[in-house]
């Protein structure tokens, strides 16, 4: 791929920038920001580690210059500003809106052919304002979610049985948060269940920690990750460009999976090329059903704020 484009210049996309560049996945990498110096000093910064980590991805920061975006096959949006003391979530969910459709109208004017990868929070509904400012078909707008979440799964579980994450297998659905929901029957460790290495109470304390994971990392650091959601990122990045087809959960708009229509949220789907070619609707048992109905419900909420600031 000649250029993949990373909106938003702070922690995570900087890491996604950083981590996409050393998998020389394009000819550029380039980064963008609404503040000067921003993109271009981090860009500077992660290109003078080229020769050093040896990668020949050529990282360009610009300031809200779509000029130099153009013709980009993945955009990745993680602009927005996080949650401040005093603000309520309708002044996030509007003042990121509002940064997620102008930077998505932006980006597709110069790249109209691109993948839309959405990290900005509230991701889900940040994922529904990029789609409805780019016009874009689900297999071309998605947000990027179950992957960190799988992650973090992954690490405590690890934690809990010392043993490599590498070896563990899990899968999620559901909105990204408090209400997303992981599936312990479907994890494996090793090719193992799950369930014949942890006991009960032991794996449904490693799913109420996944489920708080960001909400640990803003405490321990006063505002949220970034090392991880920036190589998440990266990965469905890294699937599409090398046509890998892999399976991974990633927030989409439902089209009649689950008995649920237009509302957002993680599911596994296979990423190639053509971003989204296959959504995978898995056999759930009816405790699990009524958690992603629960799930479904808050993301509707939540999109429900936004539809009634008729910013679109």
């Amino acid at each position: 791929m000649d250029k993949i484009t990373v909106i938003g210049a702070g922690n995570v996309g900087a890491t996604c920038a950083n981590v996409l560049a050393h998998k020389n996945l394009s000819k550029e990498v380039i980064l963008v920001d609404i503040k000067p110096g921003i993109a271009e000093g981090k860009a500077l910064d992660i290109w003078q580690t080229s020769s050093i980590n040896n990668f020949d991805t050529r990282v360009v920061g610009v300031t809200d210059d779509y000029d130099r975006t153009r013709d980009s096959g993945i955009v990745i949006i993680t602009s927005g500003i996080p949650r401040g003391p005093g603000m309520s979530r309708d002044d996030l969910i509007k003042t990121n809106a509002g940064i997620v459709k102008e930077v998505t109208l932006k980006a597709v004017k110069a790249s109209p052919d691109a993948i839309i990868i959405v990290v900005s929070n509230p991701l889900d509904v940040m994922t529904y304002a990029a789609q409805l400012a780019s016009g874009k078909s689900n297999a071309k707008v998605f947000g990027m979610a179950g992957i960190l979440d799988t992650g973090r799964y992954n690490a405590f579980i690890a934690d809990a049985l010392n043993v490599s994450p590498n070896d563990v297998r899990s899968m999620l659905l559901g909105g990204h948060g408090d209400t997303m929901v992981p599936l312990p029957r479907m994890t494996t460790v090793g090719g193992i269940p799950l369930a014949k290495l942890l006991d009960d109470k032991t794996s449904e304390a490693i799913v109420d920690r996944t489920r708080k994971g960001g909400g640990e990392i803003v405490k321990l650091l006063g505002t949220s990750a970034w090392y991880a959601p920036g190589a998440a990122v990266a990965l469905m990045a890294e699937a599409i460009v090398h046509d890998l087809k892999k399976i991974f959960p990633v927030s989409i708009r439902l089209d009649g999976q689950y008995g649920q229509k237009n509302v957002y949220l993680g599911l596994p789907v296979v990423l190639g090329k053509g971003g989204i070619e296959k959504v995978i609707e898995l056999d759930l048992t009816k405790d699990e059903l009524a958690l992603l109905n629960q799930s479904a419900a808050a993301v509707k909420s939540v999109m429900k704020v936004l539809d009634d600031m008729n910013l679109f």
